[in-house]
């Protein structure tokens, strides 16, 4: 069985190193659905071709929540577009990838088309440029939204249920703040043609009037576009290692929800950066790609599981003498008013000279209903999070009885100078990046998902042991298997870079 999970090599090329310049283009056409108004925002399907000799690269990065699956781009968007390049311009499918920023936005219908006419016009606009690499930092716009409880399994923010009780909940996961920034200048003047920034976060804050956006990564490129060089720069982000990472306040209910904010911020930190590095001509270009065969979950224990434990839930509703409308002055009286909640002070002390104990029973009756009245409701909220988390595992569940034992998922390393990539299809969790930066050979390193395909989420093996906890493990294809797998395949595609 080992060998079945092994990683398969169906393709394998390492482009050639000559001592050639790198000529650099870059172009964007807007991909925002008519009707679909975006404001100052828009969604934008960005590409940068890179070339050295006959090696090619190309990057684009569309705003979109993923390359097909989900969201408005539809599968065969990334053959397609593949293959008209490879027809007009000859370059090679697999030296063309394509990753999604994860936003939310709506596309339009003819994104596949606005896509391939980016791509065509930056292999036009071509020049000779010469490239720096910097890491920077931004730790404010983000928070890990897995929550480690302290009955030892995890829960997680998402809008589509409420959160644990504060005293259920232990600690968060870690974030990763590093930003990965390829800088790009025009040989000619030296001022800036791209920059390409790599961070991880979920750009799902939106807008305060609830309309299509590229939302916090879109506002973060807008900054960085109107304040580096010449303002003729392009700004790509390439979503990382994202897959766990929300914006801080995303369930606030205190202010409009806004990405502007966040994405100011990451965009000035990304400047912060960029503004440091020191571009040279000649370096390398280079990449490697691979397909892999990844072992498919076996999902049916953990249904029959999670059916046991929500039967035991509804099992544990009791009636209460309380509805909403009683409860809910009840519990603020109760909260608010101390040692005399239900009258002033001298009725209890009144009580407690004629021997009398009237009040405090009546305190004690109340409290008994509140609680459980709360009980209830906590009941209610772990059975929503356990519902709509296992209509996610029944959905991957019969997925993959019907198509085997594995899922194939395509792994590209690209090297530019220092700067070097690993990307992947799927919305790969923190520890995933972390983990591949720690122990690759390269400075400057770094991780993009969501990247040539969509495989859902990618959490950790140890994620995993938390099946129907949070949507990152329950929304997975993937058995723990696939980590030790990605990673070592990922590593070793590095280290040949």
């Amino acid at each position: 069985m080992k060998s079945l999970f092994a990683a398969i090599i169906f393709c394998s090329f390492a482009l050639p190193l000559e001592a050639e310049t790198i000529l650099g283009g870059v172009a964007k056409v807007d991909i925002t659905r008519a009707g679909e108004d975006a404001g100052e925002n828009p969604l934008w399907a960005k590409a940068l071709v890179l070339s050295r000799g006959d090696t090619h690269v190309v990057i684009v990065t569309v705003d979109a929540v993923a390359i097909a699956e989900i969201g408005s781009i539809r599968d065969p968007y990334l053959a397609n577009v593949r293959s008209e390049l490879q027809k007009s311009i000859g370059v090679p499918p697999q030296s063309i990838i394509i990753n999604a920023s994860h936003c939310h936005g709506i596309v339009a219908p003819d994104v596949e088309a606005k896509t391939i006419e980016a791509v065509t016009k930056a292999w036009e606009k071509r020049v000779p440029v010469k490239t720096g690499v910097a890491s920077g930092t931004e730790n404010s716009i983000s928070i890990n939204r897995r929550l480690r409880l302290k009955s030892g399994r995890e829960s997680d923010v998402r809008h589509a249920y409420a959160l644990p009780n504060d005293e259920e909940v232990a600690s968060v996961g870690p974030i990763d703040p590093e930003i990965g920034i390829l800088r790009i200048d025009r040989m000619e003047d030296g001022e800036p043609l791209a920059l390409v920034y790599n961070f991880a976060c979920h750009p799902i804050m939106g807008i305060p009037s609830g309309g299509n956006t590229a939302d916090l990564s879109g506002f973060a490129s807008n900054v960085i576009e109107r304040n580096l060089g010449d303002g003729k720069a392009m700004a790509l982000f390439v979503q990382g290692c994202g897959g766990d990472i929300n914006p801080v306040l995303y369930k606030s209910v205190t202010q409009p929800r806004d990405g502007e904010p966040l994405g100011t911020r990451l965009g000035l930190s990304v400047l912060e950066a960029a503004r440091r590095i020191e571009t040279q001509p000649g370096g390398g270009l280079s990449l490697l790609a691979r397909n892999v065969s990844l072992p498919r979950a076996d999902l049916a224990e953990r249904i029959a599981e999670m059916e046991k434990e929500i039967d035991e839930l509804l099992i544990s509703l009791k009636g209460t003498t309380l509805n909403f409308e009683t409860f809910l002055p009840l519990f603020v009286k109760y909260q608010m008013s101390g040692e005399y909640p239900s009258a002033t002070s001298y009725r209890y002390l009144q009580d407690e000279l004629l021997q009398r104990e009237d009040w405090k029973k009546l305190d004690s009756d109340n409290r008994k209903a509140m609680e459980a009245y709360l009980k209830n409701i906590r009941s209610m909220e772990e059975l929503t999070r356990k519902q709509i988390n296992l209509a996610l595992i029944r959905k991957h569940q019969a997925r993959n009885v019907k198509a085997g034992e594995t899922v194939e998922a395509e792994v590209v390393a690209l090297g530019v100078g220092n700067f070097k990539m690993v990307t992947f299809p799927a919305e790969l969790t923190v520890p995933i990046g972390l983990n591949i930066k720690k122990n690759s050979p390269h400075k400057h390193t770094y991780v993009a998902g969501y990247t040539n395909g969509y495989l859902y989420y990618a959490p950790t093996a140890s994620q995993l042991e938390n099946r129907g906890g949070a949507q990152e493990d329950s929304d997975c294809l993937l058995a723990p298997e696939w980590q030790a797998i990605f990673e070592d395949l990922a590593l070793s595609l590095l280290e040949k870079l």
